[in-house]
């Protein structure tokens, strides 16, 4: 019995540091959330990201897809993309947390029907450089 304990232990401790390796990139700044939330626009749009969706009173803020590589012609495309989410939240005292999500998808568009494939990563530099950035500009 004690075996099995041991054994579920380890499994559980395996996968939480999986998973907390495989997280997503967060940062806290002494800085009030409205801050944070124009100048996060204001970077993203700086360094090329166009903004597909925001929601200020959620804290979110969703970029269109760029492409990491491949080819696109318009009404065909195959390649690899990605996407940030940023979730910016009130950590009190005039603190936020800034948490930058990255999604990679391998795309396929035939006749403007997009067939969008999650790929696993473990590389964070751009959710980092994103974070740097908006420090930066603060």
């Amino acid at each position: 019995m004690k075996r099995h304990i041991v054994v579920l232990a380890l499994v559980v401790t395996t996968v939480a540091g999986s998973a907390i390796a495989a997280g997503d990139v967060s940062q806290t700044f002494a800085v009030p959330a409205d801050r944070v939330w124009a100048v996060t626009h204001v970077v993203l749009r700086h360094l090329g990201w166009d903004i597909d969706k925001d929601d200020r009173a959620i804290g979110w803020i969703t970029t269109d897809s760029r492409k990491v590589a491949g080819e696109d012609y318009g009404v065909y495309a195959k390649g690899t993309r990605h996407r940030l989410r940023i979730i910016i939240k009130n950590a009190g005292a005039g603190k936020s947390t800034v948490t930058v999500e990255r999604t990679l998808f391998k795309r396929e568009r035939i006749l403007f029907i997009d067939n969008d494939e999650v790929l696993p990563t473990n590389d964070r530099s751009v959710e980092q450089s994103i974070l740097a950035a908006i420090g930066k500009a603060l």
